[in-house]
């Protein structure tokens, strides 16, 4: 069982997220009491607004950072935590997520809510993180292998809203 605080936040960051896929926000309504996992990413740009940062997972190919939420961990903090811990860099997510999803990470986990924040941060920035998961900028317009291939329209989508002053609450 997760805590009453995560599923709040979890509900109040999905509610305002400004993608809804999979048909999240009646899985949620269903799913009252969250379960875990409960997961976060983020989608990360940088300035020009043509490349994202995309983690090599072992088994999922390439990724936005992400995984599942710490014990008493919002999605948030749990999507700024992961993006330390993969790339080795930090950066401040933008105020509204950029999505909520619906999708199963491993075949023997149930399906769970998954949110999705975005972020532009100095592509300069070293990149580091954990050892044999590489991160590395990838152009937008490549295509980049990953169990989830509906992510890459999603996130040049996303990218592409930022780059033209769409996503509501960012300056």
């Amino acid at each position: 069982m997760i805590d009453q605080m995560t599923v709040d936040a979890a509900a109040a960051d999905a509610r305002c997220a400004g993608e809804k896929f999979d048909d999240a926000l009646a899985w949620l309504r269903a799913h009252p009491t969250l379960t875990a996992p409960l997961s976060a990413e983020l989608w990360v740009t940088n300035s020009a607004y043509t490349p994202v940062l995309l983690v090599r997972h072992r088994v999922r190919g390439w990724v936005p950072p992400g995984g599942t939420l710490e014990r008493g961990e919002t999605p948030r903090a749990a999507a700024a935590r992961e993006l330390v811990e993969e790339t080795g860099v930090a950066g401040d997510l933008l105020p509204p997520p950029a999505a909520v999803a619906v999708r199963s990470f491993r075949t023997d986990w149930a399906p769970t809510l998954s949110l999705s924040y975005g972020a532009v941060i100095d592509r300069d920035l070293p990149l580091g993180g954990e050892s044999g998961q590489p991160s590395k900028w990838i152009h937008l317009d490549e295509v980049w292998d990953s169990v989830f291939p509906e992510d890459r329209e999603r996130i040049r989508s996303y990218v592409r809203r930022l780059a033209a002053g769409q996503v509501a609450g960012v300056p």
